[in-house]
């Protein structure tokens, strides 16, 4: 298997993340290039993956039921919106 880059879409588990990985085909009967989005549960050891983050996957051994990739690295932080604070 190759490594793949994709978008993290969910962080709420411990130790693990959701990928959105993006793929585009030339489609022979549509005579056009299609995109596709493929999710993969990935193991992230230390939590540091926030939603938005562009990231790197690695193949490994299954860790679980549906857990077979490991965040290599984070190629690009999301910017996090922090709301004003109320000044009353």
């Amino acid at each position: 298997m190759k490594q793949v880059v994709g978008m993290v879409v969910s962080n709420k588990m411990q130790k693990s993340v959701v990928v959105a990985v993006d793929r585009l085909f030339y489609h022979k009967v549509y005579d056009r290039y299609v995109k596709r989005t493929s999710k993969f549960m990935a193991h992230d050891e230390h939590n540091h993956c926030n939603i938005g983050d562009k990231v790197r996957l690695d193949p490994s051994r299954p860790l679980s039921k549906r857990k077979n990739w490991v965040v290599a690295e984070i190629l690009k932080k999301a910017r996090i919106y922090v709301p004003p604070s109320p000044n009353v």
